[in-house]
């Protein structure tokens, strides 16, 4: 009984040299879920009005946030 042959030395060569060479397949990254639903967006603010915002210090996106839900009538009354 004969012995299988692996392939030709060429074959094997070819080979090694895909596995070398190939890129190896990247899995699709985490989406990062943004706490309680909120979402990055780009803004563009009138210059007085962010300064309005600012005027107070740290956690001026929440009172823009608080502002624009005022506005729109998302806050129970």
């Amino acid at each position: 009984m004969r012995t299988p042959r692996r392939g030709s030395a060429f074959d094997q060569a070819e080979a090694a040299f895909k596995a070398a060479t190939s890129k190896p397949v990247e899995t699709p990254a985490k989406k990062v879920t943004p706490p309680e639903g909120k979402e990055m967006v780009t803004l563009r603010l009138d210059r007085a009005v962010l300064e309005h915002f600012q005027e107070d210090g740290p956690g001026w996106q929440e009172r823009v946030n608080a502002a624009l839900r005022a506005a729109a009538g998302l806050d129970p009354a």
